[in-house]
């Protein structure tokens, strides 16, 4: 079980990463509403698929009951994570892609303070060193180049998008607690299902209502856009699989391995040069996933 969440978190940060990489080419021709929606347009039928397939291969005959309390969860979740991604496609429109993904991974830092303080969630010493570091890790890579002045703009943009996938991550489990009833991957697709069918759901009648011309402007880019929903299914397949298992905040400092697959995706996919602190964040983000595994 120890190494099941570890596996399902490691291929969440390396699809994200892959998702974000694909999100920035999107950006460029697409806006932020359509960017986002990107990630949500195809994800529902991947999502049904692959729960039918899970009820295939491991029968549950216990009746699943959704409460008051797990939908207003996913909505919540759902909202904040629309605004979550939102921001970060903005932060990838203002500043490179790595040092986007590196203020929004302020998550893991966030995700432990309000899960301790609103969630009753519990974090032993070496898992809050282990955060530390990590945020540690984070404040290093967005200073990016030394010539370069980090606006406070792009700062709160970054945080503001920490703080929403924070939001987001937490209620995710909480609303996976609430179907008890049913095993932990069962409970993490029921979940995934629920969530990106109200994200899509909402997003495609916002834009069918205000913003048509975004919906063809995807369709132009339909390759790229399909790339954005199968990476970002397979990303929120692993992040909901392990937070099922795992705390929030110690799921999310080991994802901050996610930085290392978007290091090497900015170098070497976007051709961005990486300065010298991105190395040292690099080795922080490291040594904090080795200390959350060990806690």
């Amino acid at each position: 079980m120890a190494m099941t969440w570890i596996l399902f978190t490691i291929m969440a940060a390396f699809m994200q990463a892959w998702r974000n990489a694909f999100q920035k080419q999107l950006s460029t021709t697409v806006d932020v509403y359509g960017t986002t929606l990107a990630r949500f347009i195809f994800s529902p039928i991947f999502a049904f698929s692959y729960l039918g397939l899970l009820y295939l291969h491991q029968p549950v005959k216990v009746q699943v009951y959704f409460s008051a309390q797990f939908w207003l969860y996913i909505i919540i979740a759902g909202v904040s994570q629309i605004y979550a991604t939102a921001l970060m496609v903005k932060l990838f429109q203002q500043r490179n892609y790595a040092i986007g993904v590196g203020l929004a991974k302020s998550e893991a830092i966030l995700a432990a303070i309000v899960g301790v303080i609103f969630l009753q969630a519990h974090l032993s010493m070496w898992g809050w060193l282990g955060v530390l570091i990590g945020a540690v890790a984070v404040f290093l890579l967005s200073k990016g180049r030394a010539h370069t002045q980090l606006s406070m703009a792009t700062l709160f943009m970054g945080l503001g998008s920490g703080l929403c996938f924070a939001i987001t991550s937490l209620l995710v489990r909480e609303a996976s607690l609430e179907l008890s009833m049913l095993p932990f991957l069962h409970r993490a697709a029921w979940v995934l299902c629920s969530l990106i069918s109200f994200q899509c759901l909402i997003m495609l009648l916002y834009l069918g209502l205000f913003s048509r011309h975004t919906l063809y402007a995807m369709w132009q880019r339909i390759g790229t856009t399909f790339k954005v929903s199968v990476c970002s299914f397979l990303a929120s397949l692993g992040w909901f699989s392990a937070m099922s298992m795992q705390t929030v905040a110690i799921v999310k400092t080991l994802g901050q391995i996610e930085i290392l697959f978007s290091l090497l995706i900015s170098a070497f996919f976007f051709k961005e040069k990486l300065a010298a602190t991105d190395h040292l964040g690099l080795g922080l983000v490291i040594i904090a996933a080795i200390m959350v595994i060990w806690a």
